[in-house]
């Protein structure tokens, strides 16, 4: 599977004074419009994978879509960079999309559709499930053993649900918050509930993606990287465990330590 999202291409290698021509693989970009209703939403560049799930968990993440019940089709067109989406219900969506882009600090997606009072009208998480150090820097070096294009390449981010004890289910995009949209994605196609969940993340731990956390309610957010000033304090306002840095035998818990006990 990951050979076929790489490209193979030559290169010059330098090394030192020497240079010569050496093969390589770099990951593949592609553009995906959605399409919802019938009108273009947005364009996201992404890795040509799970591209149906990305498109779900996108429209769920920026709050489009919060159940299939709400789905009245979709099609992915593949070969021509397209997926349409319907949906039941029609006259909300002006109200959804008008004055609500931000410009993201992310890879792979320059757009978000929440506001900053999106921030304050989301619930605090309820989930008390609780996950040892010890399992929590197991399930990161589990995410990093899936992590097969990332080492082919090292041009993508890397995401994964997870319980206390094992993953459920992984993915790798050249965007950190499309690989976050296509595990939203698959939960969303699989009725999967994630207030007990655990959500795993190479990429930096921005606001955009603790609020996609908070709006999926997801308790447990886990990065190998680092967290900003905002997503600390979103984090300890939507009462969501923020963990970076999680790497070998050490982490840094930065809201709600409760849930990572010993």
């Amino acid at each position: 599977m990951a050979e076929e999202l790489t490209k193979a291409i030559t290169i010059t290698k330098r090394r030192a004074a020497a240079a010569a021509p050496a093969a390589d693989r770099v990951v593949i970009e592609t553009p995906l419009t959605i399409y919802l209703n019938g009108a273009e939403l947005i364009t996201l560049l992404c890795t040509p994978a799970q591209m149906d799930r990305l498109a779900l968990g996108f429209l769920r993440s920026e709050g489009f879509l919060s159940s299939m019940d709400e789905l009245a089709g979709l099609r992915l067109r593949a070969d021509e960079g397209l997926v349409e989406v319907e949906l039941k219900n029609r006259s909300a969506l002006a109200e959804k999309i008008y004055g609500k882009r931000t410009i993201a600090s992310g890879c792979g997606k320059g757009t978000v559709f929440f506001s900053a009072l999106d921030a304050l009208r989301s619930r605090p998480v309820a989930g008390n499930i609780t996950v040892r150090a010890a399992q929590a820097l197991a399930l990161m070096q589990s995410m990093q053993d899936r992590a097969h294009l990332f080492k082919a390449t090292g041009g993508v981010h890397g995401a994964a649900l997870a319980d206390p004890e094992r993953i459920l289910f992984f993915c790798e995009d050249i965007g950190r918050h499309n690989a976050v949209d296509k595990i939203a994605g698959e939960c969303l196609l699989q009725g999967i509930s994630l207030e007990d969940k655990i959500l795993l993340s190479s990429g930096r731990l921005s606001s955009e993606i603790l609020l996609k956390a908070a709006k999926l309610r997801l308790p447990v957010l886990i990065s190998r990287a680092a967290p900003t000033s905002l997503s600390v304090e979103l984090a300890e306002s939507f009462n969501i465990t923020l963990v970076g840095f999680a790497r070998g035998r050490r982490m840094n818990i930065y809201a709600h330590p409760w849930r990572i006990p010993e």
